[in-house]
């Protein structure tokens, strides 16, 4: 019985020793390994200095640097909107009273026939528009103001297109011009001459306009 019982207590005394071992195991495996010593240079500390001025590496060109992405322009919520109702053809609204500086942004809805100018998400602007039918019509999409001129002439039609905020290279403008049921032009967008000459002071070369058909806004949406 006394041989039965030295027999097993060394059982365990094993199994005790096995598991103990195998935890050790799993704790080392889960260390980093250590990364091995460094190992001392072969080269003589008199001959490595001769080896370099024999020998000299090759300068590593800098590494160019990364391009910088576009700048996304972020959309503004619409903050207010102007209290006007609808607009007749040759009116306009431009309330600027206490609206602190911002971006400006130009919406056009040629459905509604309205241009809204937003700076920093308040509407301060709105007029009837005219803009092009048929076999010029007016591009939807948007476009940055990349000229402005004042006294600017067609120089296809020959006519006066005063305060000129050119949209595209093939001459689509905002443009002041006589506003009357019955109009049209040939892709641009006309607004009322006085509120051209506002929204010419307003905006800023780079400034966007986004034309749309049917694209509404209410006050905490955003401006696209």
């Amino acid at each position: 019985m006394a041989a039965r019982r030295r027999a097993l207590a060394a059982k365990l005394i094993l199994a005790t020793t096995a598991l103990a071992i195998a935890g050790v195991a799993t704790v080392a495996a889960r260390r980093p390994t250590p990364a091995p010593a460094a190992r001392p240079s072969t080269v003589p500390p008199r001959i490595a200095p001769a080896v370099a001025r024999i020998a000299p590496a090759a300068p590593v060109a800098p590494a160019a640097p990364a391009p910088s992405p576009t700048p996304v322009p972020e959309p503004l919520a619409v903050k207010r909107v102007l209290d006007i109702g609808p607009i007749k053809f040759g009116d306009y609204a431009w309330d600027t009273k206490g609206i602190p500086d911002g971006p400006v942004v130009i919406t056009v809805d040629l459905a509604a026939q309205v241009l809204s100018v937003f700076r920093g998400g308040y509407e301060i602007g709105a007029a009837a528009i005219l803009y092009g039918t048929d076999d010029k019509p007016t591009p939807l999409g948007t476009f940055p103001i990349t000229m402005k001129d004042a006294r600017h002439v067609s120089s296809i039609y020959g006519a006066p297109m005063p305060y000129t905020l050119r949209l595209t290279d093939d001459g689509v403008s905002v443009h002041g011009t006589e506003v009357a049921w019955g109009y049209a032009t040939h892709g641009c967008i006309g607004v009322p001459t006085a509120f051209a000459r506002l929204l010419f002071a307003e905006a800023k070369l780079g400034d966007r306009v986004i034309i749309t058909r049917g694209k509404t806004l209410a006050t905490g949406q955003a401006i696209l």
